[in-house]
């Protein structure tokens, strides 16, 4: 029971402190996730799934609010109440006219779907108030079924760990300013006409994860590496000749909890850029993906991701941001951004496998995740022999996610597509 006297707060933390700053009506900074079981939402039970996984997760129940330096996470009373989907993928959630949570849950048929404001957690936090949504909604419909003792989901960490900020813990004061905090080069741009404000164009492919694997493999590359590198080569086809003097760049969203001890549910994340020169570089898919490789080799280290996050929470801790007032720093901030998205053509984040107790995975049929981000976005995640790469982007032209896919099918792939505009339907 909460204390009425007293009202937690928390900081936001240092990937979180751009957001809300940066946050516009054609950037929600909004992510969802999608779980799609065997049979439809039955809303109450998924009511009492919600209110038992906030016990889990206190920050979920928290509002954003404007200090003097600073936004600020505070603890509310507001209530989180389920309802069938009924704004497009990714509506804003922050600015809104009435202060609110920073989630929602929303049902659709047989779908289960989260949507998440990017100040409050990043992909891998939010998947595991999902998981946990997740199970405690089986558990309610089909206790009878699993029988006793009940299925154990391994979240294995306190409130006040999925809590914590991770970035102060590891955080260590730089030596000097590194190089992530130079200002990008212009990169390639996507352009086209915009749908209305708050609206995605959303295109979900689904297909093996095995049959991926091994593709992979045979090039020698991991599974993210190949998506990376035909994620390019679907962009270059849609450059011009006078287009290839800038260069293609994906932001690559990391998960830092894999490099550092942690269990937030909370932001930990740092970003690796894969640039690629077509005026200087070969356009074959090998060429392409050799390249990503190195990228990858020589940025996914300990000693990179460390030097990355000091020099982004070395600004934080700079005496002269400290004292610039909010609206100063609002201004900063968003001018910030803009630079940071010049110095980027699309993004590609792969939230990873998805577990679930073996005993509910005859409920569920796939995961999902994608993201508003300004740009072209591609998001994926698996869950068993099934692998999902979701695009969401705000143009009404589709051509980079399509050649995406169809590079995918001519590597021997089978694809069945998702989408809210018309589509083919299967890539054979």
């Amino acid at each position: 029971m909460k204390n009425k006297g007293f009202q937690h707060w928390w900081k936001l933390d240092n990937a979180a402190k751009i957001f809300p700053s940066s946050t516009s009506r054609h950037n929600s900074k909004v992510f969802r996730f999608i779980c799609e079981l065997q049979e439809p939402v039955k809303p109450q039970l998924l009511q009492d799934a919600l209110d038992r996984t906030l016990e889990r997760f206190p920050i979920y129940q928290s509002v954003m609010k404007r200090g003097l330096f600073w936004y600020y996470l505070e603890d509310s009373s507001l209530p989180a109440l389920v309802r069938p989907e009924d704004t497009p993928p990714c509506f804003p959630i922050y600015p809104s006219i009435r202060r609110g949570l920073l989630f929602r849950v929303l049902y659709f048929r047989r779908r289960i779907i989260l949507e998440v404001y990017h100040a409050l957690t990043d992909g891998a936090g939010a998947l595991q108030f999902l998981r946990t949504l997740v199970y405690e909604y089986l558990l309610a419909c089909y206790s009878d079924a699993f029988g006793q003792p009940y299925p154990t989901l391994h979240l294995d960490a306190s409130n006040w760990q999925k809590q914590a900020d991770s970035f102060q813990k590891y955080y260590e004061k730089p030596a000097q300013t590194p190089l992530p905090l130079q200002i990008p080069k212009t990169a390639y741009r996507l352009k086209g006409s915009r749908l209305p404000k708050n609206r995605l164009a959303v295109l979900e492919g689904r297909f093996s994860l095995p049959e991926a694997l091994t593709c992979a493999r045979a090039r020698g590359i991991t599974l993210t590496e190949l998506m990376t590198a035909v994620q390019i080569r679907a962009i270059h086809e849609r450059m011009r000749l006078r287009d290839m003097k800038k260069p293609v760049v994906i932001s690559i969203p990391v998960n830092l909890r894999s490099y550092f001890p942690s269990k937030s549910a909370r932001n930990f994340f740092a970003t690796i850029q894969v640039t690629y020169d077509f005026s200087r570089q070969e356009d074959s898919l090998e060429a392409i993906a050799a390249h990503v490789k190195q990228i990858f080799q020589s940025n996914l280290t300990k000693e990179y991701l460390r030097k990355r996050m000091n020099a982004l929470c070395a600004l934080e801790h700079s005496i002269p941001l400290r004292v610039v007032p909010l609206p100063l720093k609002d201004i900063i901030l968003r001018v910030a951004n803009m630079l940071s998205m010049r110095g980027t053509t699309s993004s590609f984040s792969n939230v990873g496998k998805v577990s679930m107790p073996v005993e509910m995975e005859p409920y569920i049929r796939q995961f999902g995740v994608l993201s508003c981000a300004g740009v072209l976005q591609a998001c994926a995640c698996s869950f068993g022999d099934c692998y999902v790469v979701s695009f969401a982007g705000p143009f009404r032209e589709h051509e980079v996610e399509r050649t995406f896919f169809r590079e995918l099918a001519q590597l021997g792939l089978k694809i069945v597509l998702t989408t809210n505009f018309p589509a083919e339907g299967d890539v054979n």
